[in-house]
């Protein structure tokens, strides 16, 4: 944990670091370590001691954030200790790359489904950006499934809070939805409440899908709100 911080640094590179701060802007905390070797060291550290880092550890990198998100998803523990430590990640996030890379890592959730679909609430119903981010790639990751697609769509279609990147993550949500459940997804393409830049941004991104043919991409063109 002492030398953690110059471990990140002596791993930063500035070419990377300039290019991972063109995906995030207004993010000024970035030094430019790679994923992979964050992932590395978060699966050290949810080996060796994980408690003692998530516990005492300050956060102030981009990269240090990173790490305790992982470290979260990584580490043997129950379903209540972990959400204990996502409580305090959660307020950390301040951009869609920590929230979605920490999201996917969450694979715990498999196992916790009914658990965690009530502990997402408090953060679909919040006012801040990444918060409301974090509940709606959650629910993308491991909730469209058979028991949940009409729960979630639900969801997303009463979200109102008026952030872009909220409105980006149910865009791809919905993206996502469709290329799993196409003729749910077309129905609630059809009879929602979404405002026309989420709307059409869902659309934008059904088109821009490699797996979804010409004939859907031409029928989701003529279906963008003007």
């Amino acid at each position: 944990m002492e030398n953690l911080r110059d471990k990140l640094y002596n791993l930063s590179d500035e070419k990377y670091k300039k290019f991972q701060s063109t995906l995030c802007p207004n993010v000024d905390n970035i030094i430019g370590v790679r994923i992979p070797k964050l992932r590395e060291i978060a699966k050290e550290i949810a080996k060796e001691n994980p408690i003692e880092f998530l516990e005492k550890y300050n956060c102030e990198l981009y990269e240090e954030k990173m790490i305790y998100g992982l470290v979260i998803g990584y580490m043997k523990a129950g379903f209540e200790e972990r959400v204990k430590y996502i409580d305090k990640f959660v307020p950390m996030i301040d951009n869609w790359g920590i929230c979605d890379c920490c999201c996917a890592t969450y694979k715990f959730t498999k196992k916790n489904l009914e658990e965690m679909f009530g502990y997402l609430q408090k953060y679909i119903n919040s006012q801040d950006e990444f918060e409301v981010r974090f509940a709606v790639i959650m629910l993308m990751d491991y909730y469209i499934t058979d028991e949940y697609i009409d729960k979630v769509f639900k969801i997303y279609d009463n979200i109102n809070l008026d952030k872009y990147y909220v409105k980006m993550a149910i865009a791809w949500a919905i993206s996502v939805a469709f290329v799993k459940y196409e003729e749910k997804t077309r129905e609630f393409l059809k009879n929602n409440s979404l405002d026309k830049f989420t709307f059409n941004k869902a659309l934008q991104k059904i088109i821009e899908s490699n797996v979804v043919n010409k004939e859907t991409k031409d029928e989701m063109r003529r279906m963008k709100m003007k």
